[in-house]
């Protein structure tokens, strides 16, 4: 990856730069032909644009791809003194999107990121045409509860295997090896940022389940969960259903990140819906 004097990222044939906003600087990544159809992709908690990387390369052929990293999180800024709530979180999000002069796009969330797209969506009905979501449990009621001990402010930066142990319940396929880079992620993270931020998803969900507030959207949506996560019951998946028109994937044999599990058998379903719902540029 090189940096320009402009701010500019290259990395692998993908264009990133980093967007000045009022309450810190958020990092856009761009793949695809720019006149396609805009398709957002937003990472979960303590991830990244980088936990798409395996993903990209099969959308890119029909849409324009864009990446960002929320406050706090991958390259943007993490700041001590501004608000993860999500709905800060998602006026950022669409801030940056007018900044790249993007009117419509089909927005894709995994895990916390589609309760971030949800939030978009409450905001810029006009901005999101339709909504994808990636093992994003519909409730805190779907909520595995965790075993592995919290690290604490005295504890960080953490280790590789505090992380590893940390991340081990988001993925399931046998043999599976996180990524070093995204180890890197958390690491990057401050306390602060990492706590802050999966506090707000909670406040977001116990104020209303996603499905709830879903309904009153009318978005087309489409739920793909990979049918082992050790995160999120993927019984759950079914609450969607209640959301009119909803279309639900299992993905047997795949956990939480199926994203990074099986980036094929992921896409498929996701180019099969974003291919009825695009719009088109111009």
């Amino acid at each position: 990856m090189t940096v320009s004097d402009s701010g500019s990222y290259v990395n692998d044939g993908a264009e990133g730069s980093i967007l000045p906003m009022d309450d810190g600087d958020i990092y856009v990544c761009q793949d695809g032909p720019r006149d396609a159809p805009a398709l957002l992709l937003m990472h979960g908690s303590a991830s990244s644009t980088r936990s798409w990387d395996p993903m990209v390369p099969l959308l890119t052929g029909s849409h324009r791809v864009i990446r960002i990293d929320l406050l706090g999180h991958g390259r943007s800024a993490k700041p001590a003194d501004r608000s993860y709530a999500l709905p800060d979180q998602a006026r950022r999000v669409g801030a940056a999107l007018d900044r790249l002069g993007v009117e419509h796009a089909i927005v894709v969330g995994h895990s916390s990121g589609g309760a971030v797209a949800t939030a978009l969506t409450e905001q810029r009905p006009d901005l999101v045409t339709a909504l994808a979501f990636i093992n994003t449990g519909p409730s805190l009621a779907a909520f595995i509860p965790q075993e592995s001990a919290a690290i604490g402010p005295s504890q960080w930066p953490p280790t590789d295997e505090q992380i590893r142990q940390f991340a081990s319940t988001g993925f399931s396929r046998p043999g599976y090896e996180i990524p070093r880079e995204l180890l890197d992620e958390v690491r990057a993270m401050t306390h602060h940022t990492l706590t802050a931020t999966m506090q707000a998803t909670r406040h977001y969900m116990e104020q209303q389940a996603l499905p709830d507030r879903l309904t009153v959207l009318g978005k087309p949506l489409l739920v793909i969960f990979g049918e082992d996560d050790r995160r999120w019951r993927s019984s759950s998946a079914s609450d969607y259903r209640a959301v009119p028109g909803a279309k639900v994937e299992l993905l047997p044999g795949l956990g939480h990140s199926p994203l990074l599990e099986d980036p094929p058998r992921t896409a498929a379903p996701l180019l099969a819906f974003t291919a009825m719902h695009a719009v088109r540029v111009g």
